[in-house]
This record gives C-alpha cells, sequence and structure tokens, in this order.
C-alpha cells in the first residue's frame, strides 16, 4: 500500500509516477477523503476537551451536574458518536481506495506502457536457433508427460509428469533449493498452501486479483498463487528484532493460477497451466540496501539457468509491464529451440516497503530506536515446468533422447531419457 501522509504531502508526484504505470489514479478523491478525516478528528477532540472541562469543573466544585449541564454532555456524547460513525466509514473508504492502487515505479524503470517497452539487460552466450520439436510432442513420445491424462482429471491446461518425466523435476526443485540455501544463504521455508485473506491483501493479490485466485468459501483461505504470499506473511503483524536483516528466505511450493489474463495467448503444451511448482526467494532488507540485493538476486537466479547450461536473457521491464506490487523487475528468459520461443522462468522484483505497509510488518534498526520498514524483495529460482521444458528442448538428440545437464545427475541417478 502507498503511504497516505506522502501522497499527501506531495500528490503530483504519485499522480505522474501512476500515470507511468497507465493507471488513472483516485489521487483527488484520496485528497478529500484525507482532508474530511482531518476534520472529524479535529471536531471529535474539541468535543472530547469540551466534556472533560465540564467533568473537571463540576468534580472540583464537589457538586451535582446542572439539568443543563446533562443536556450538553448528553448532546455532546451524541455529537461524538455520529462522528466517530463518520470517521469510520471515511477511514473505510480510504483504505478501500488505497488498497487497490499499485506501487509506483522507480525513477530508472524505462517508460512505456506493454512488453513492447521491456529492454533488454544483457544475452548470454547460446544458439537460439530452432529444431520445431516442442516438448508437447518430445515428452509425449518418450512418455514423460501425459495431457490427456492431466486433461481427463482436472480440465484444461492440467498436465500429468511419469516416470522419468516426474523425477526430473523433482531433481530439479531439490538442486535449485540445495543451491540457495547451501551456496546463496537462504532459509529453506516449508509454508502453508493455503492463506488467510490478510496475507493474501498483504502481498498484494487481494482484492487486485481476486478473480484469478482459488478460494475454499467455507474456511475463507485461499490457495497461494505463488510462494511469495506466505513468505511475504512470516513477519506479518510484528516487529523484527535490531541487527537480524537481511532476512533471506526460499521456498519451494505448487502456485495455483486460474490465469485469466493468458486468454487468446499460446496455451500448448504446459507452458501456461493452473498449477505448477516453483522455488521462490524472498529477502527482507533494509532499506538502503534493497537496490544492490535486487541486483544481487538476479545474478543467483542467472547463476541457475548458467549451471543448467541454458541460453538466456535478462529484461527489465517498463513501468506499465511491472507487477502490481513491484517498484522495479526484472525478467530473465530462457531460450527454448522447440517451442521456438523464450519462455520467462523468473521474475525478480523490489517491492520497496509497499508490502510492508500492507502486513503491518516493521524493524527496529537498532535497541530503541523508533521502527521503520523494511523492503522486500522476490523472484522465482527458478519456475517449474518452464526450466523443464528448456532441459527437454535444449537436451534433444537427433535418436530422440534427452540429455539432462549434469548438476542434475546427483539428483536423478541417469544423465538420459531415453524411450522404452
Amino acid at each position: 500500500m502507498l503511504s497516505l501522509e506522502q501522497i499527501v504531502r506531495d500528490p503530483e508526484t504519485f499522480r505522474a509516477a501512476l500515470v507511468r504505470r497507465g493507471e488513472d489514479p483516485p489521487i483527488d478523491r484520496i485528497l478529500e477523503l484525507d482532508s474530511r478525516r482531518k476534520e472529524l478528528i479535529q471536531a471529535a477532540d474539541i468535543d472530547r476537551a469540551n466534556r472533560n472541562n465540564v467533568s473537571k469543573a463540576i468534580g472540583n466544585e464537589k457538586r451535582k451536574p446542572t439539568p443543563e449541564e446533562i443536556a450538553e454532555m448528553r448532546e455532546t456524547g451524541d455529537r461524538i458518536k455520529a462522528v466517530e460513525a463518520e470517521l469510520a466509514t471515511v477511514l473505510e473508504e480510504l483504505n478501500d481506495t488505497l488498497l487497490p492502487i499499485p506501487n509506483t515505479p522507480l525513477d530508472d524503470v524505462p517508460d512505456g506502457l506493454d512488453e513492447e517497452s521491456n529492454v533488454v539487460v544483457r544475452t548470454s552466450e547460446g544458439s537460439t536457433e530452432s529444431h520445431g520439436n516442442a516438448h508437447w510432442d518430445v515428452a509425449t513420445e518418450l512418455g514423460i508427460l501425459d495431457l490427456e491424462a492431466g486433461a481427463s482429471i482436472s480440465g484444461a491446461r492440467f498436465y500429468v509428469l511419469k516416470g522419468k518425466g516426474a523425477k526430473l523435476q523433482r531433481a530439479l526443485a531439490a538442486w535449485m533449493l540445495d543451491v540457495q540455501t547451501e551456496e546463496h544463504g537462504y532459509t529453506e521455508i516449508d509454508p502453508p498452501l493455503l492463506v488467510r485473506g490478510e496475507t493474501m491483501t498483504g502481498s498484494g493479490n487481494l482484492p487486485k486479483f481476486k478473480d484469478n485466485l482459488y478460494r475454499d468459501e467455507e474456511t475463507d483461505l485461499w490457495l497461494v498463487p505463488t510462494a511469495e504470499v506466505a513468505l511475504n506473511g512470516l513477519h506479518q503483524g510484528r516487529i523484527i528484532d535490531p541487527g537480524v536483516l537481511p532476512l533471506k528466505y526460499v521456498a519451494q511450493t505448487p502456485s495455483f493460477r486460474k490465469e485469466h489474463a493468458s486468454a487468446g495467448r499460446d496455451v500448448r503444451g504446459i507452458k501456461r497451466v493452473h498449477q505448477f511448482e516453483k522455488v521462490e526467494m524472498f529477502r527482507y532488507v533494509e532499506p538502503e540496501t534493497s537496490d544492490a540485493m535486487l541486483e544481487q538476486m538476479v545474478g543467483e537466479a542467472e547463476r541457475l539457468c548458467q549451471l543448467l547450461g541454458l541460453t538466456y536473457r535478462v529484461l527489465q521491464l517498463c513501468a506499465g509491464d511491472i507487477g502490481f506490487q513491484s517498484a522495479k523487475t526484472y525478467d530473465i528468459e530462457v531460450w527454448s529451440p522447440g517451442s521456438a520461443e523464450w519462455l520467462e522462468v523468473s521474475s525478480i522484483s523490489t517491492c520497496t516497503d509497499f508490502q510492508a505497509r500492507r502486513n503491518g510488518t516493521r524493524y527496529r534498526p537498532e535497541v530503541g530506536a523508533s521502527t521503520k520498514l523494511p523492503h522486500t524483495l522476490n523472484g522465482s529460482g527458478l519456475a517449474l515446468p518452464r526450466i523443464w521444458i528448456a532441459v527437454i528442448e535444449n537436451g534433444l538428440q537427433e535418436d530422440g533422447s534427452i540429455v539432462i545437464p549434469e548438476v542434475l545427475v546427483p539428483y536423478t541417478g541417469w544423465d538420459r531419457i531415453e524411450s522404452k
């Protein structure tokens, strides 16, 4: 959530920043509501002070209140109740107005309203040739992917991995977790997959993306669209002790998304599905370090692509293409020669203090100091099944078998997938 205080102090800066994202922000309405909020608080404070003065005078004079004073006190009490009721309504509307407003892009985020304005920062060495043998054909022929079974069990855009295909996904996730925990210093978390609405709101997914999320109506719990939601909730409503930051967490979870936004896009194979596995990096950091931490996280995701021997590129997203809670985002895409396209396998973002303000996460810089809002950062490290797709399509041999990256062999026990 954006800071009401900062919006009121400098409304035009916030208006301009949000227009860069293609938004039509309700800044004027926010200013009106805040002005009315202040008026109501002042009116209630005046009435409370007058009532206290009358009560104090009566007490000092050690007498009973007169009928006129009783009537005045009753009228004052009624006015206070009415003002408090209106104030509650104003505060609720202020909150409802602020919650759907996205984060503001940082100054160095490129201008532009869609992916056409994203900037390729760098591209790794490696082939970008195509061989036209897409994973949905190759993996099906090898007996490691069953799209028909997925559709029969659950419907469109669900799938079943079988045999070495299932073990390859498990190996990828285990290897990525080991690299993140043993080499990059993350603490592994196994979080709940069902979260409260407050947790989903704190991450920025509610109310904006309500229609794209899965919910159990009886318990009012929501299936996580990414582990980011749960990791962002680890310290919600709490104060992080001095000297603890940065906190670095990593989790492997399924992600559940209705994916309405992908209607009309190429959804062949398992590129855009309703349920998929992902290893997620998440950090809580002090604000002055968040820029450097973002670059470090991008490097960590790149290193995974390098160790897998994949051709990849890093893009900086423009203002209109960054996520709702993001202030700056880099995407990492790997080349998939069978699908003949770049597949996004990681999106790494700094959310500045946007999420921390929404869910009440604070930290104390030092003992006795006032609390501050930490910055939060998140990124895939990496996302399945697209990395699975890239391994399959890049490892395809002339005889139809798949050679897997060397780093995965200790996790699979074999280096090749062959037809039975």
